[in-house]
């Protein structure tokens, strides 16, 4: 199982951006990534962000769409996630996902029984 790391998350001012990375090791081969985030809150189901399928298609939760930004570096095996404009519904734990055997309309679903690998979670706390 590919461990998957995230990494930027803390506390955000209500108005500002937040920046997320996850990262996967060297000896992890990316090969047809389906890449994910999602975020969930305590007492509500886990909630689909962003997806990138291989091709470069990018689907985005109505929540986050005009605010968020997913993107890949595959060179340096990282997949980031940018939201301006946060708000208090941005609170959550944010986890990065991958799989490499979905196809691009499963990928574009933002469900998270698409993905295989999953990173730890970083939490993420908009405060105004």
């Amino acid at each position: 199982q590919a461990p998957l790391v995230e990494s930027g998350g803390g506390s955000v001012q209500a108005g500002g951006s937040l920046t997320l990375f996850c990262e996967t090791p060297r000896t992890y081969v990316w090969e047809s990534e389906c890449l994910g985030w999602f975020r969930q809150v305590p007492g509500k189901d886990r909630e689909g962000v962003a997806s990138l399928s291989d091709t470069g298609f990018k689907n985005y939760a109505d929540s986050v769409k005009g605010r968020a930004t997913i993107s890949k570096d595959k060179t340096k095996k990282i997949l980031s996630l940018v939201i301006e404009n946060v708000n208090a519904e941005d609170t959550g734990i944010y986890y990065c996902a991958a799989d490499r055997w979905a196809s691009n309309n499963d990928c574009a679903q933002l469900s998270g029984a698409t993905f295989h690998y999953w990173g730890q979670g970083v939490q993420v706390t908009v405060s105004s």
